[in-house]
């Protein structure tokens, strides 16, 4: 079943997603991912592109397809549904690549750019 819910607060996105099997993710272009590492970080297995930025955002902690490849989406799926060691190690995976990505670093990393460019 699929429910459109249209807009959602901050803290029901959360429960949503820590009550979700799997998020899936097909997206054709990207400019981040933030929405995968929300979903990791409330421990929610990912199903997303190869394309774009989230290979590099995912990891290996997500399961990536190509987004035009139904099959391979539908099989994702059904692997993350009827596996739960596989959607354990998944979470677990997730969650530790999502505690990577912090608003600290990311301010490090712009600095340091802003560094380079000036020198």
């Amino acid at each position: 079943r699929v429910h459109f819910l249209g807009y959602v607060s901050e803290e029901l996105l959360r429960y949503l997603y820590s009550k979700a099997v799997v998020f899936v993710y097909p997206s054709l272009f990207e400019g981040f991912g933030l929405t995968i590492l929300e979903a990791m970080a409330s421990r929610c297995p990912v199903i997303t592109s190869n394309i774009s930025s989230l290979p590099e955002v995912a990891g290996d902690a997500a399961i990536l397809i190509n987004p035009k490849d139904i099959t391979a989406l539908s099989k994702s799926i059904k692997l993350v549904f009827s596996d739960k060691k596989y959607r354990n190690i998944m979470i677990s995976k997730g969650y530790k690549r999502a505690k990577k990505f912090t608003w600290d670093e990311a301010a490090l990393r712009t600095f340091e750019i802003y560094q380079k460019i000036i020198k």
